[in-house]
């Protein structure tokens, strides 16, 4: 899905899985749209940040077509607009930019201290998905009841990544529009019924802090600060095996009761 194809300078033709039936999956768009970006930037430039905004559901029976606009190049820094459409009408829109490499101050958050999972316990079908994940107290996390307004899920690639800066970019993208929504509905749980509920997501901002190895685990923090006029807000830190903060995430999203 991320080799994608060019069609016309700063123009690409982007597939989708074709067992995909219903409306496509936010982070398979926001990884393809960046994979777009990346390919009108130096290899000397890495993404830093991200801000995107889903505007239609994506049909999976009609390819994407993505557009890039070079909206500057500095002498450090690349910014891109990105435009994805389907049937001429805009499914998606995303604002990304690129840095060159730098030292400088460093610091981070400290990881919240929690073990990765054994794998000999991981149930084999969950690694039929491109990324695994395993959820703390995913018992708690199967009752009705009000939880925290927080969530703790490691994951890992379940195939082999390259080492490609760009490459990992978008995976890390693609997977981190997991779970984010469904921790603004736990402290909900009991007062609604999901099928009865729309859920889309609306926007999606992303920072990248450090490289990133997508073949260890990773520990995604996340949590909601609030929920209201149908819309959640939630919050994300990517962790390290090692504690290492390598990126972070803020998605709104719709949450409407029917």
């Amino acid at each position: 899905m991320l080799d994608i194809e060019q069609i016309e300078e700063d123009i690409f033709c982007a597939q989708h899985p074709p067992t995909r039936t219903k409306r496509l999956f936010g982070g398979q768009i926001l990884a393809q749209a960046l994979m777009g970006g990346i390919k009108t930037v130096g290899s000397d430039r890495s993404v830093h940040s991200l801000h995107g905004y889903f505007l239609r559901p994506g049909d999976p029976t009609v390819p994407a077509i993505i557009r890039v606009e070079r909206t500057r190049d500095g002498g450090s820094f690349s910014a891109r607009r990105i435009l994805v459409t389907q049937r001429g009408e805009a499914i998606f829109s995303m604002d990304a930019s690129f840095q060159v490499p730098e030292a400088g101050l460093n610091h981070q958050i400290a990881m919240p201290d929690l073990q990765p999972p054994l794998e000999a316990k991981i149930p084999k079908a969950l690694f039929d998905a491109p990324f695994v994940t395993w959820r703390h107290e995913f018992r708690r996390l199967q009752s009705e009841t009000p939880q925290p307004p927080e969530q703790f899920v490691w994951f890992k690639s379940t195939g082999h990544v390259p080492t490609d800066p760009a490459l990992a970019a978008c995976l890390l993208v693609y997977e981190s529009d997991n779970v984010l929504l469904g921790t603004a509905r736990l402290p909900h749980r009991g007062s609604f019924k999901r099928e009865a509920m729309q859920v889309a997501s609306l926007d999606h901002a992303m920072w990248f802090h450090r490289p990133v190895d997508l073949n260890q685990w990773l520990l995604y923090a996340i949590d909601t600060p609030s929920t209201s006029q149908a819309r959640g807000y939630t919050r994300g830190h990517i962790f390290t095996e090692q504690g290492e903060l390598v990126a972070s995430t803020v998605q709104e999203g719709l949450i409407r009761l029917h």
